[in-house]
């Protein structure tokens, strides 16, 4: 729609490289967020950020395509994924503030677990609407207009959220910050005071983040491209998977306010990348709809264990006039760095003739978190929120 017409592998990496590039928005977004968030506050920060993502909504629901405005279709729908990362980078950190800031010690990793659940619930729902639209629609429908109905859904429902968010209340932690201590240079302080938790949550969010993207964005794309599954049946996996995801987290954030949450960081990094090649290899090769749907669960119900407890583990490491920075930036760039690529790199790895080093990648990056959890404090013990 986009892009000149070629190969569908060409293609497909032109428009991984798009979302790529919002990825390398969010670190921007993350910084002058964060910022903002930890001087005006957590809730005037959502707001900002839930504004920007309307904008970019709307911009790629009526951008012509290619074959009416040239070159600079693709050209319109790269800023408008600059304004959609400048807001997802800016709204991860507010969001996984306010919500480890305004739950209760006690159930602080049940509660603030929800903030992937809404995360993994907004992906069912796209996919919903997706499926709703393939058996509305024909194919040609569906590639001419229908598939600017979602950005039209979404950039209405940002506006719910954006009323939603104004009626807030601001987190208790923030306003006991004084005012004093608001002025001074965030990032400054970010980096000379916390240097290792900043990496730490870069290494793990860079984890996390590749092997979100490669069982949910871009298992799709390597159901039908690599295993030839029909977009319809690809579709309807990846559904029933996040369906699974979905129950998994709380689950996850239940058990880890009871065995802790470092436990659940190095027993899923650890076992994901033990898993990276089987059920990347048995996706490949898989022919059954079943097969690849017990793969994919098994996929995500391994991921969930990072999932469930990141927002907390993340919060509990910096103090309060530089928790939203702290989480929000070196997260943002380890998602620049691999999750916003994960599509792009397996792509190439495909078109090279060696798809397989996409699997290995995997391992490798899921194991180098699986260290870092070890080596890093348990949080649930040593955290740097304030207790109730």
């Amino acid at each position: 729609m986009f892009f000149p017409k070629g190969e569908q592998t060409a293609q497909l990496l032109q428009a991984a490289a798009v979302f790529a590039v919002g990825f390398l928005a969010r670190p921007v977004g993350a910084w002058l967020m964060g910022v903002y968030a930890d001087r005006a506050g957590r809730k005037a920060a959502l707001v900002a950020s839930v504004a920007l993502m309307c904008l970019g909504s709307l911009a790629v629901a009526v951008l012509p395509g290619y074959a009416v405005i040239g070159p600079a279709a693709p050209i319109i729908l790269t800023l408008a994924r600059l304004v959609q990362g400048l807001s997802v980078g800016g709204e991860y950190g507010a969001s996984a503030t306010y919500m480890s800031e305004m739950a209760g010690k006690a159930r602080r990793g049940f509660f603030s677990s929800f903030q992937f659940v809404t995360l993994i619930g907004g992906q069912l729902c796209a996919l919903g609407v997706l499926i709703a639209l393939q058996h509305m629609l024909s194919r040609h429908q569906l590639d001419a207009w229908g598939w600017r109905i979602p950005f039209v859904i979404g950039a209405l429902l940002a506006v719910v959220v954006f009323w939603i968010q104004s009626n807030l209340e601001e987190t208790g932690a923030f306003k006991a910050v004084d005012d004093g201590a608001k002025r001074l240079s965030v990032t400054l302080r970010l980096i000379r005071e916390h240097p290792l938790e900043t990496w730490m949550v870069f290494v793990l969010s860079s984890a996390g983040g590749l092997t979100f993207y490669c069982f949910t964005t871009y298992l799709q794309k390597f159901l039908t491209n690599t295993a030839h599954f029909t977009a319809d049946a690809a579709t309807q996996i990846s559904a029933v998977s996040l369906v699974v995801y979905l129950l998994a987290v709380p689950f996850y954030g239940w058990l880890g306010d009871r065995v802790g949450r470092r436990a659940l960081l190095v027993g899923s990094f650890g076992v994901g990348a033990l898993a990276a090649w089987p059920i990347l290899s048995a996706l490949a090769r898989a022919s059954d709809a079943a097969l690849a749907l017990a793969l994919a669960c098994a996929a995500v119900v391994i991921l969930a264990g990072y999932s469930a407890v990141n927002a907390v583990v993340k919060a509990e490491l910096f103090p309060t006039p530089v928790r939203a920075l702290g989480v929000s930036l070196p997260y943002a760039l380890g998602n620049a760095l691999f999750g916003g690529t994960a599509e792009y790199v397996a792509l190439a790895f495909k078109q090279s003739g060696h798809e397989s080093g996409f699997y290995i990648y995997v391992a490798v990056i899921e194991a180098a978190a699986c260290m870092v959890a070890l080596r890093m404090r348990d949080t649930q013990r040593l955290s740097l929120l304030v207790d109730d």
